[in-house]
């Protein structure tokens, strides 16, 4: 059954081929069953080679699948090679399932625009692409699969065109990304020339043996791989174009900016772990730019009026803490809480889609309210998925992906009580601007009602997800409450497990103060935003209140920074050199050889005692050269 393996990425390919060659000739049906039947393919495939592997492991716990030879020059030889292991299992599943049941969900929500060949078409190749990127076993096949989901990404984010702001957005996600993709590129041509293989078991084999801990080869790699995945995980200081990149269809968010491609950069982190152990400067700061980013996004997530935005920032701050528990060691953990968020974000961008759509297209939760008894299935599941993102102690998957989180941080050698208090203060934040979102959106006064309701493609995938919020908890429990270790078990074949030091009372107490502000947050919302809302008024009425509010709003002012730095200064150089310094060099080039040939022109008289003479005198002195 292993040998099916390539079918998980060839399915989804193939199903852009057909839309791409024959979309046009398709009715609607026939390119949703293309689109969304050829990754549920991909999803049925994967679930059987990943069924046969955990049923049958195969030595080593690896196993290799090398198509044909890519590339054979001068000692460079990289292969179209996949590879399984506990992580890719891992990744596979939840990005052709997930995958799947996000283009189920699009039959119904793009019904209606005329663009809905070219939305499949770009969905399954993002689709391919990622699935190429965490199945690769080769660093340039996955460096393809990288820039393939970039490419759709630009794509999707764009995809309703005809607004120049939406233009704008997916130019500003493609130029932001490319910062990053640049230092991951160099970083894969200084581990190749120094290690002479992009195989990427290899190449971590050969970079423990011959770098040592500290190694400058080592640290240089390591922050150049990190700066790939800052753009492509949307973290600081490489945020800014997610929140932007919410002008794509509400399905795009769901799959690219929330289960799948910003998650790719905690993907390579975790593959390459041997190479941020060995640069243990990288790995600190990978921890620390994550708890600095998921409080940064956690208070601009409680500032945004735009559904869609909340969810953005959500998914930045999240994704903080994935870097967190990279950079404490908690690697499992990294991909735990990667699973869960997977689950309960699609599920709210999918229950916020619900919500936009019926609502004509309306983004802004002060103009929704009291949907609950409107949309009762739709608020169940954004209920559960809210409860999910924010930890709700017990009930929850992400309770106890970010209780894992958490203790790594507390009890790890390389966390410490400050990473710590950062990821509680973004607990609470999280239940905070979570339930706020679900107070505004479902609960007072309806001011519209929705024009249409969700149908069986939209209320499967919503079911299905929510199902996964409550039970996705349940492989890895913690002794305190039950001792199951299947996850991390599983993934510590393969990634080192965190180097804790804790006590069952300890361990015990970090869960009661975490539970804690995971429901004290709850609280918070309900009297600031549904029982006594005019506080939150009065105070931004204020000075203070009004100026914090606005950067909140803002985003901490980056994009504002940005503009006066980076673009206004390179704008300003482009006017001024609109004439083009540097082409005056060719040009001058060019005039030369006009000059040139007008001289040479003049010396053609036709006459042929000149010409004889010249030859005479050419004659003359090239036996004089030879003499000298």
């Amino acid at each position: 059954m292993l040998e099916l393996l390539w079918l998980v990425p060839a399915l989804p390919f193939a199903g852009f081929l057909v839309l791409a060659l024959f979309g046009r000739r398709l009715s609607r049906m026939g390119v949703a069953a293309v689109g969304a039947g050829s990754v549920g393919l991909s999803a049925i495939a994967a679930v059987l080679v990943d069924t046969s592997f955990l049923a049958s492991p195969p030595a080593g716990n690896a196993w290799t699948q090398v198509l044909w030879q890519w590339v054979g020059a001068a000692g460079f030889g990289p292969q179209i090679e996949l590879y399984l292991d506990p992580v890719s299992v891992v990744m596979s599943l939840v990005v052709s399932v997930v995958g799947f049941l996000i283009l189920f969900y699009s039959a119904q929500f793009m019904a209606g625009d005329e663009g809905y060949n070219r939305f499949f078409c770009y969905m399954d190749l993002f689709v391919g692409s990622m699935l190429t990127l965490v199945l690769a076993g080769d660093l340039l096949l996955l460096y393809l699969g990288w820039e393939g989901v970039g490419l759709c990404s630009y794509l999707l984010i764009g995809f309703w065109y005809v607004d120049p702001a939406n233009g704008r957005a997916a130019r500003k996600a493609f130029i932001v990304t490319r910062i990053g993709d640049a230092a991951m590129a160099a970083g894969l041509l200084l581990l190749f020339t120094n290690l002479g293989t992009s195989e990427i078991q290899a190449l971590m084999q050969r970079a423990s043996q011959q770098w040592g801990a500290g190694s400058g080869f080592a640290v240089a790699a390591a922050a150049l791989l990190l700066g790939g995945a800052l753009g492509k995980s949307a973290q600081l200081p490489l945020q800014t174009w997610l929140p932007d990149a919410m002008a794509g269809p509400t399905p795009v968010s769901a799959l690219i900016h929330a289960a799948t491609m910003v998650t790719a950069g905690v993907y390579l982190i975790a593959r390459a772990h041997v190479l941020f152990a060995l640069a243990p400067p990288v790995q600190m700061a990978v921890a620390v730019i994550g708890a600095v980013t998921l409080l940064y996004a956690g208070f601009a997530a409680l500032a945004q009026s735009d559904i869609k935005r909340v969810l953005a920032y959500s998914t930045i701050s999240q994704i903080g803490y994935m870097f967190l528990a990279l950079g404490v060691g908690a690697w499992s953990a990294a991909i735990f809480h990667l699973m869960t968020h997977a689950f309960f974000k699609s599920l709210l961008f999918l229950g916020a889609g619900v919500v936009i759509l019926g609502l004509n297209r309306e983004h802004n939760m002060f103009k929704m309210g009291g949907l609950r008894k409107e949309l009762p299935g739709t608020f169940l599941t954004f209920l559960i998925a809210a409860a999910s993102l924010s930890a709700l102690p017990l009930v929850t998957a992400g309770f106890y992906s970010k209780d894992a989180i958490l203790s790594s941080a507390w009890t790890s050698g390389a966390g410490s009580r400050w990473l710590w208090a950062a990821g509680l203060a973004g607990a609470l934040l999280t239940s905070v601007y979570s339930f706020r979102m679900v107070f505004l959106t479902f609960f007072g006064e309806l001011r519209q009602k929705p024009r249409l309701k969700p149908g069986i493609c939209m209320v499967v995938p919503l079911a299905t997800l929510s199902v996964l919020c409550i039970v996705g908890g349940s492989v890895q429990v913690p002794e305190t409450l039950g001792n199951v270790r299947v996850f991390s078990d599983f993934l510590n074949v393969v990634l080192p497990p965190a180097a804790a030091h804790e006590t069952a009372g300890t361990e015990a107490a970090l869960q009661v103060v975490a539970g804690v502000a995971s429901v004290l947050g709850v609280l918070v919302a309900y009297y600031l935003f549904l029982h006594r809302p005019q506080h939150v008024e009065r105070w931004t009425a204020t000075l203070a209140g009004a100026r914090l509010h606005r950067l909140w709003l803002a985003g901490w002012g980056f994009d504002w920074a940005y503009d006066r730095l980076f673009v206004r200064p390179l704008v300003w150089a482009a006017r001024a050199n609109k004439a083009d310094f540097i082409d005056s060099f060719s040009r001058a080039m060019a005039q030369l050889n006009v000059a040139a040939h007008a001289a040479l022109r003049r010396t053609q008289t036709g006459h042929v005692r000149w010409y004889a003479m010249v030859i005479v005198m050419g004659g003359v002195i090239a036996i004089w050269i030879l003499v000298l």
